[in-house]
């Protein structure tokens, strides 16, 4: 059966595509979980608009009420470049307003172009950033609705994945549909280990050599609930206790523009060196945001079978089977160490063989090697196991 629909948004054949009702179903059911007399809000950016009919279909079918806000990003790119605090503040302000009336909120984001916001000056990305993204959604998004957010395929992402769009297409369903219920079982021991460490030691490729506390930092684990894809576990350092060096061997975007090689070296919590080559003016500007920047706001770890290579896209790259993430700025509510910023900046940590390998421990004990799950309790979530 061919699918060659999920890029056009005028291809007909598109509201027959049964995957746009199952992912809808998932994300209504699973993701957020919504309840009769629930109020949530639908985000789309550049989306067709036969994806968001399913959405809203499915929440009504749950008994919920949907409201719709469709984004263009060219258009979100014109009002931020050279928008004045009062706009940003008003803006802030309207859409927050109708963020406190949602129970639940799905974001579903696509754009032809990842690099769109790029070349609009910091100062107006960093009142942005404080005026606009805390307040909406960091502030009360995050932490007043249950939530949902993930990409809409593109011809640009199948780029950026190095495949055809049909191959990214089905690569795509795979990911986002598979069996999470599989996945949450899978992830409790390593959220009870995760729990009882103190002491964590990461080596990697290159001088990747970094030790810090986890004890008394609460442990998330994700498997579909606030992002599509999915598959880590997360908590954050002790926000003093991080020391040693950490050089990523993944791309990273922050405000529509690419770093590589990133490495940060840490002091008592706090990045005292980073380097990015060419980027490393631009890097130590974004760390400079405020205090809170150069300390450590989240500790990841990623596991989904599905997703093996980077594609500059954090919502993939992030649960890359394998992987680790380490996250300058503010922590999240749910795992808090008290380190708070403007910014959230996600960066990944492959330690698979084909990417240098690399160990995690925990209290001494290697609990990871070369991306694959060593200790007994955990090998259910190694890719094999998963996949099913």
């Amino acid at each position: 059966m061919l699918h060659r629909v999920m890029f056009s948004r005028y291809d007909a054949r598109s509201m027959n595509d049964p995957r746009f009702t199952d992912l809808a179903r998932l994300l209504v059911t699973h993701s957020t979980q919504l309840q009769p007399g629930d109020h949530v809000l639908i985000e789309a950016f550049d989306l067709p608009s036969e994806m968001i009919v399913a959405l809203v279909r499915q929440a009504r079918d749950a008994g919920a009420h949907p409201h719709v806000a469709q984004r263009d990003t060219r258009v979100v790119r014109a009002l931020t470049d050279g928008a004045a605090a009062d706009n940003l503040e008003v803006w802030g302000e309207y859409d927050r307003f109708r963020m406190e009336k949602m129970q639940a909120y799905i974001g579903l984001r696509g754009s032809a172009n990842i690099s769109e916001m790029s070349g609009i000056d910091d100062e107006t990305m960093k009142q942005y950033a404080r005026l606009y993204a805390k307040p909406v959604h960091f502030e009360q998004r995050v932490n007043h609705t249950r939530w949902c957010v993930l990409r809409w395929p593109t011809p640009s992402m199948a780029q950026l994945a190095q495949m055809s769009t049909e191959a990214f297409e089905d690569f795509y369903f795979d990911v986002c549909t598979m069996d999470y219920g599989r996945m949450a079982k899978a992830v409790q021991p390593l959220v009870g280990m995760m729990q009882q460490t103190e002491k964590v030691h990461i080596k990697g490729p290159g001088d990747t050599d970094l030790l810090f506390s986890i004890k008394d930092i609460p442990v998330v684990p994700c498997t579909g609930s606030h992002n599509i894809p999915d598959g880590e576990c997360f908590t954050a350092p002790v926000r003093d206790s991080v020391n040693g060096v950490i050089h990523f061997n993944t791309p990273t975007i922050y405000n529509g523009n690419s770093f590589e090689n990133v490495r940060l070296e840490f002091e008592n919590g706090k990045v005292v060196n980073a380097d990015a080559g060419e980027q490393t003016d631009a890097l130590n500007k974004i760390l400079d945001t405020d205090e809170g920047a150069r300390y450590v706001g989240e500790f990841a770890i990623g596991f989904n079978p599905f997703i093996l290579d980077p594609m500059k896209d954090i919502l993939f790259d992030e649960k890359i089977a394998g992987s680790l993430h380490f996250t300058p700025g503010r922590a999240y509510e749910d795992a808090n160490n008290g380190n708070s910023s403007e910014i959230h900046w996600d960066m990944v940590l492959i330690q698979r063989p084909e990417y240098g390998g690399g160990t995690i421990s925990f209290d001494n004990e290697v609990i990871r090697k070369d991306g694959q799950f060593v200790a007994e309790q955990l090998v259910g979530l190694n890719a094999e196991s998963l996949k099913g």
